[in-house]
């Protein structure tokens, strides 16, 4: 089995230490005020006396409430806040460029220090991050995203007309597949390009005109075929748009790592997850959007209205059986910057702060296969760390706004350090 690409960031070298945080370390335990000592990216050592050893650099942080960074499972970064089609339509390649990498930017710096895009992000940007060129989350990248003919993927309107996104995918003509040979050489595809992982659409989707939740996409079988297809691969894990029942259960008993959205989860879809271990990313902070009238077609609207009853209550379900939840914003839907609003909507829908908490950073790390490195403040991880002066168990709402996250770290590096803690 392939093991998870680790994506790189520059790492800080020498020693650090952060002096006085109240640690909320991501594994569930209760918060403790400790000293945390990072030496050359990694974590070395938690609750060691400020004058046990001299640092290279020291973070004055009483009153600050340090976490592992967040982990964003589901964002789509080359769509831009506030961005129009007549805009987009009007940009030049390297605008669009900037424009994602603005985005990156936004994500980081609310304390998203990893994130897996799920359409559209290219290994490029991934390698740009690796290479210090851009400040951005480390990333995995589905690439683009699959469904058949007339499903959530398929870019062509009813007459006739394209998706603007198209102009900018990577590889636009892998989108849409019918039949086996289609799907084999699809998953072949994205493997080359670099893809970590692959994004289905088992249903139709609340914000396409042309479809719905309740209708299927990718079948079972498909499914199944894309997992072997995988696996004489080194295997990579399954990421499936899914928001009505039929189409989720064909993605979980297809074998597929997470179900994206999960808007209409009944008992027999919580059960199959249960015993497979799907995580569900229930991307609560953009089902809480009301879409604008004036922006959206009425059909549309009219759905999403219809289906935050259905999704909220399906998270509320799933969350009370003890379905495994990850972090997920769908961003660019919602706004990027405003990640860790999806926080305070995992504790609407049933969890304590603490779990919530833990689903978007040591959760979201062992849905990315990244829980040996990631999600957690312990020694041996990496030192990506945030450093919040708001308490994330008593005001989880309040961290939607990313001036609260103080100090964002990756491997030890402040990327936000707007008042200069460090000394």
């Amino acid at each position: 089995m392939r093991t998870p690409r680790l994506p790189a960031v520059p790492a800080a070298k020498g020693s650090i230490r952060i002096v006085g945080a109240t640690v909320i370390d991501g594994t569930g335990a209760e918060p403790r005020v400790a000293d945390v000592e990072i030496v050359d990216g990694e974590i070395a050592a938690i609750g060691v006396s400020a004058a046990a050893t001299r640092a290279d650099t020291t973070i004055e942080a009483d009153g600050l409430f340090l976490t592992p960074g967040l982990i964003d499972t589901h964002v789509h970064l080359t769509m831009p806040n506030d961005s129009t089609d007549e805009q987009d339509r009007l940009k030049f390649m390297e605008e669009h460029a900037f424009a994602t990498a603005e985005s990156m930017r936004l994500t980081l710096e609310a304390g998203v220090t990893a994130a897996r895009d799920l359409a559209g992000l290219t290994p490029g940007y991934r390698k740009a991050v690796a290479a210090g060129l851009i400040p951005g989350p480390r990333m995995h990248v589905a690439i683009t995203m699959l469904s058949p003919t007339g499903g959530h993927a398929d870019p062509v309107h009813a007459n006739g007309a394209r998706s603007l996104y198209e102009d900018f995918e990577a590889i636009a003509s892998v989108g849409v597949v019918d039949t086996d040979d289609e799907v084999v050489k699809a998953i072949r595809t994205l493997v080359r390009t670099g893809a970590d992982v692959i994004k289905i659409c088992t249903t139709g989707g609340i914000g396409s005109p042309e479809d719905s939740p309740e209708d299927l996409g990718i079948p079972e079988h498909h499914v199944r075929l894309m997992v072997e297809e995988l696996a004489r691969r080194g295997g990579r894990p399954i990421a499936a748009h899914a928001q009505g029942h039929e189409g989720a259960l064909a993605a979980v008993r297809g074998g597929v790592a997470s179900l994206e959205h999960g808007y209409e989860m009944s008992d027999e879809l919580i059960a199959e997850m249960l015993a497979r271990g799907t995580i569900l990313v229930p991307t609560l902070s953009t089902l809480s959007l009301t879409p604008d009238p004036a922006k959206k077609p009425p059909q549309v609207v009219a759905k999403k209205l219809e289906w935050q009853v259905r999704g909220r209550d399906s998270a509320r379900r799933a969350i009370e059986a003890g379905v495994p939840v990850a972090m997920g914003t769908d961003a660019g839907i919602h706004p990027h910057g405003r990640n860790a609003a999806e926080i305070g909507h995992l504790v609407d829908a049933g969890m304590t702060p603490l779990q919530a908490l833990h689903s978007c950073t040591m959760q979201s790390a062992r849905l990315l296969g990244l829980a040996d490195h990631l999600g957690s403040v312990e020694p041996g991880k990496l030192a990506d760390l945030v450093l919040w002066d708001v308490d994330p168990l008593s005001a989880p709402h309040s961290l939607s706004d990313a001036a609260h996250a103080r100090v964002v770290m990756q491997s030890g590096t402040a990327r936000k350090d707007p008042d200069r803690l460090t000394a």
